[in-house]
């Protein structure tokens, strides 16, 4: 992703937080990490909003996409025994991929795949797959779980998409640790691709 696209996905992150910070129970309950990859890094560790400070993410011309998700299972994992080894609740932790490409050839996205699809299905997470135009839509239909199919992001509205997440994320955050579905908003920010 590279010129106007990141852009817009960078302004979409700063709209994220700021919507967030305007719930003063989602703020203390929301936490966020960002990685990116090409290559794989850990641009923002888990942090609550207040400490949350938005990267400017840039693009390189690699997609270690499969050892990107990997790392960001494991590091999902590994705030959730933090959270377990001191005796408390979370929520069911979602994960975004956002890609304009496709893996690259020796990455091992298939593997990564299967590691979605079985966290997904276990409800150890929620997965979206977000693409933008230029995105592999067949491979993220591989990776996304079937019961959450790959959105198409609709031009570069990474504004919408983050004010959807942020507006979910604060009903979900305001609802009991463990408790039942929540009703999320429509989204219009992205189409299922066929």
């Amino acid at each position: 992703m590279k010129g106007k696209p990141i852009e817009e996905l960078n302004k979409g992150i700063e709209v994220f937080k700021r919507e967030i910070q305007q719930d003063p129970i989602a703020a203390l309950r929301v936490e966020v990490a960002i990685i990116t990859f090409g290559p794989v890094h850990l641009a923002q560790d888990f942090v609550t909003i207040d400490d949350f400070i938005s990267p400017v993410l840039t693009a390189n011309n690699t997609t270690p996409m499969g050892e990107a998700i990997e790392y960001a299972m494991n590091l999902l994992e590994d705030r959730k025994e933090t959270y377990r080894n001191n005796g408390m609740q979370y929520y069911q932790p979602w994960v975004f991929l956002i890609t304009d490409g496709a893996p690259d050839p020796d990455s091992p996205w298939q593997r990564a795949s299967q590691l979605v699809r079985q966290s997904d299905s276990e409800k150890k997470l929620s997965f979206f797959t977000v693409g933008v135009e230029g995105a592999n839509m067949n491979i993220l239909k591989q990776i996304a779980p079937p019961i959450r199919p790959p959105l198409m992001l609709k031009g570069l509205d990474f504004q919408s998409m983050f004010v959807w997440l942020s507006q979910s994320m604060t009903r979900v955050s305001s609802g009991k640790v463990g408790g039942g579905m929540t009703d999320l908003p429509p989204v219009g920010w992205g189409q299922i691709s066929t």
